[in-house]
């Protein structure tokens, strides 16, 4: 059965930014790796296309609402070949025609159970989160997210009883039948619901949309909220695929844990469908210690810094540098030290100085030698990190071989050794960096294909090339 994992699908009124890439990069490696052990994998992304901040964004822009959302969707959708994506299926919920279709069966599903009802509502909505928040919730009278004050609201919306689901979706938290990854997510979950769930509010009226989103079954007067709708997109795009998945993984940014970890299975648990396996949460990038965003006018673009650096330097900048917890503070020189120090000088320089020698002193022949032990129990290590979505400790581990490679070749000292002495140190480490190439793949897929193409196969040697080029 495949495993079936996702991405967050983000708003289109703004441009990609660093944040994106990280998220999609970071599934990217969980999906190749996992196809790497045989494993067989689809990788969901996609846009969330029917938001009210896309209506008041449009507006603003003197834009029709359908050019504006076509056109910040196509900004999201070329992301995938810079960042060497492997994607399986991107679904947009305001064209593809699987998602309303799905969403409204979803909602009648609910219905069925009495799970919705209408009533007026007041409340403090913050558009740049698309959610209402008590007062409780604010910090200084502020969105904890978006650090401005939420605007007044009074309305009359359809409401989700979530408050129904409190008991089934705590014991799910804490049994780990849905698995929160790091640890200090899950238990941030688990206070929240502890705490108490109040009912959803789960739509909005259409005219203050203008119409734009999906009409709630039997009430054309409102639009389903537009994360009830998102969310419904994991599993709208093929129903029978995440029904029938051995595995269901979502990758996720932390200001949407709730609604991953207590509105979503709720929603699930309302339509009998299946619930998702494992929430793994990444924290957020920072540009001198602030959230990137377009609003705070310290976007990075990802395609740019492609552009100068090369697709290899930014994924090992995202995967090297970002822990489980914690925010990151990006500089394009530590992304630039990174690749210089690990990459160009690390595994391109030791597999350049062996080759070198091999065709100098060898006749371009690899001898029949064992790699080093710590590459045999490379993959493991891998493995080990990866189950625990520790990008960090999986590409540590990466270096650790390459950094015990490199001080194999000082130590063996190749270019004074002749005969079967010199074919066993330089088979050794031409045999390491060889499984070092194949575990890199779904960390560096662009990287690894070249490296493995100048490492040949079995006591082939191909011609040298520069795999890994100094970037300062």
């Amino acid at each position: 059965m495949t495993c079936c994992i996702t991405t967050a699908i983000p708003y289109v009124n703004a441009e990609p930014h660093l944040g994106h890439a990280l998220e999609l990069v970071q599934a990217d490696v969980i999906a190749r790796h996992r196809r790497l052990r045989g494993h067989p994998v689809h990788l969901q992304t996609g846009t969330d296309d029917n938001a009210l901040k896309n209506v008041t964004t449009a507006k603003a822009e003197g834009l029709p609402v359908r050019e504006f959302v076509d056109r910040g969707a196509a900004r999201f959708a070329a992301l995938g070949e810079p960042l060497g994506l492997a994607v399986d299926d991107f679904i947009r919920t305001s064209t593809d025609q699987r998602h309303p279709d799905g969403v409204r069966r979803l909602w009648q599903a609910g219905a069925a159970r009495s799970d919705f009802y209408l009533r007026d509502y007041q409340g403090r909505y913050c558009a740049g989160c698309e959610q209402f928040y008590a007062e409780d919730e604010l910090v200084d009278r502020r969105c904890p997210e978006h650090r401005v004050p939420p605007e007044p609201v009074t309305e009359r919306n359809w409401f989700f009883r979530l408050s129904r689901y409190r008991d089934r979706i705590l014991d799910l938290l804490e049994s780990g039948r849905i698995r929160i990854e790091p640890a200090a997510r899950r238990r941030e979950a688990v206070a929240f619901v502890r705490a108490g769930l109040a009912d959803l509010s789960v739509s909005r009226p259409a005219a203050r949309s203008d119409g734009w989103g999906i009409p709630v079954p039997g009430d054309p007067s409102q639009v389903i909220y537009v994360w009830w709708d998102a969310l419904a997109g994991y599993l709208t795009a093929n129903p029978t695929r995440w029904a029938g998945a051995a595995e269901r993984v979502h990758v996720i940014g932390k200001g949407i844990l709730r609604f991953h970890a207590v509105c979503w299975p709720a929603l699930l648990l309302s339509a009998g469908e299946p619930l998702p396996d494992t929430i793994f949460v990444h924290d957020y990038l920072t540009v001198n210690g602030a959230k990137i965003a377009k609003s705070a006018g310290n976007a990075i673009r990802p395609v740019e810094l492609i552009d100068r650096y090369g697709v290899d330097a930014v994924r090992w900048w995202l995967l090297r540098e970002v822990p489980a917890l914690g925010e990151t503070d990006f500089t394009e020189a530590r992304l630039v030290a990174r690749a210089d120090q690990e990459l160009a000088n690390g595994l391109g320089n030791l597999a350049h100085r062996v080759l070198s020698l091999t065709h100098r002193r060898h006749g371009g022949r690899v001898a029949d030698a064992p790699p080093l032990d710590s590459a045999v129990t490379l993959a493991a290590r891998i493995d080990s990190a990866l189950a625990r979505f520790d990008f960090r400790a999986a590409t540590t581990a990466l270096v650790d071989v390459i950094a015990g490679a490199n001080r194999f070749v000082e130590y063996a000292k190749p270019w004074t050794l002749d005969g079967e002495e010199l074919g066993r140190a330089l088979g050794t480490a031409i045999r390491t960096c060889r499984i070092l190439a194949a575990e890199l793949a779904p960390f560096l897929p662009d990287g690894s294909a070249r490296l493995r193409e100048q490492l040949g196969t079995g006591q082939a040697a191909p011609v040298l090339v520069r795999v890994f080029p100094r970037l300062a």
